[in-house]
């Protein structure tokens, strides 16, 4: 017996005919959206505003000091706190004379009244140590300054050494070798004694009149030293 032949028609939806493989998907591509800055960056713009800030105040503090000179001045390089008063030169812009934190300013000049004794020549090493002097007195009105400040600073009857003293007896010099002039000279009602054993001079604060300067000998007292003021 022969066998039949089923014949089944059969329909693919949406084939084509030719056996198409099927690529895998794309991956999307990426849209373009807006870059988000960090949240942190409103912080760190605020943190370099405020190390800008402390650069100027350096700048301010610290560059006026340089500015036209050099190298600093001894007393610029011994001494960090400053006082300063502003003023207006003949001719010039406004400027600010300093001196030292605790020192006194008169005029162009800085001084420090010490508040500890030592001999004329220790008292000499300590104030150039500082950057300064023992005080050169060179007008009345230099005079009349201290005389006014020893007695709002200092005990009564304590004796200030100044830079004025006798190689010779009777023959005076102030420490830069300048002879002292009689027209500048503020001895007290007596003095000088001209001996031998006192050829350093003091300024005397139990004296109540600015003629205060006295000969003694060159053992332990207070002093005065004295500097060019920083002007900027």
């Amino acid at each position: 017996m022969a066998s039949e032949i089923t014949y089944a028609e059969v329909k693919f939806k949406n084939v084509s005919p030719a056996a198409v493989a099927e690529a895998p998907p794309e991956k999307k591509k990426h849209e373009n959206h807006p870059q988000k800055y960090p949240l942190c960056l409103p912080w760190l713009i605020s943190l370099l505003l405020f190390l800008v800030c402390i650069a100027l105040i350096i700048a301010f503090l610290v560059a006026p000091f340089s500015r036209g000179r050099a190298h600093p001045t001894a007393l610029q390089q011994k001494f960090t706190e400053w006082q300063c008063v502003s003023g207006v030169l003949p001719g010039k812009e406004e400027s600010w004379t300093c001196c030292p934190k605790g020192w006194r300013h008169f005029q162009e000049k800085c001084y420090y009244l010490s508040n500890d004794l030592m001999s004329w020549a220790e008292s000499e090493q300590n104030c150039t140590g500082m950057g300064s002097h023992l005080v050169v007195i060179n007008s009345k009105a230099e005079q009349d300054f201290l005389f006014e400040e020893l007695h709002k600073y200092s005990l009564r009857g304590v004796n200030y050494y100044i830079g004025l003293r006798a190689q010779e007896v009777g023959q005076w010099h102030w420490l830069d070798g300048t002879p002292l002039s009689e027209t500048a000279a503020f001895w007290r009602a007596g003095e000088p004694s001209n001996v031998d054993p006192e050829k350093c001079v003091v300024i005397h604060t139990r004296e109540m009149s600015q003629n205060n300067w006295n000969d003694v000998s060159c053992s332990n007292h207070c002093r005065i030293c004295q500097a060019e003021a920083v002007t900027v």
